[in-house]
């Protein structure tokens, strides 16, 4: 099987699954458009292998497929660093909500007994 063939096949699943997890609800918009746009950009070099092969001479890799995995890569590793972030922020705020509700819980207690 011809690897433009296959990575083209991987791809519309990739896009069909991050589809249907939007329509479940399961995946937020905002992080989907982000991952619509890897299936998409990947589908892309897979659909029309001459482009591909075109920006892999220019940048000097013998075989194209594996600049084809290797934007794929670098991708996934901007998403993994900007969901870290996300990740990140939301540890904090948790933290400073967990810290706010003790603060209120003491102060109901103490007011409850005076």
């Amino acid at each position: 099987m011809n690897i433009y063939l296959l990575s083209a096949l991987f791809c519309l699943v990739f896009l069909f699954a991050t589809v249907e997890l939007i329509r479940r609800r399961k995946l937020q918009e905002q992080y989907a458009l982000l991952w619509l746009l890897l299936g998409f950009v990947m589908a892309g070099f897979s659909l029309f292998p001459q482009l591909l092969e075109r920006i892999s001479r220019a940048v000097h890799i013998v075989y194209a497929p594996s600049l084809l995995f290797l934007i794929g890569l670098l991708c996934s590793l901007v998403l993994i660093l900007h969901l870290t972030i996300v990740i990140s922020r939301l540890h904090r705020r948790v933290t400073r909500l967990i810290q706010e509700l003790a603060l209120m819980q003491e102060r109901e207690r103490r007011g409850g007994r005076a």
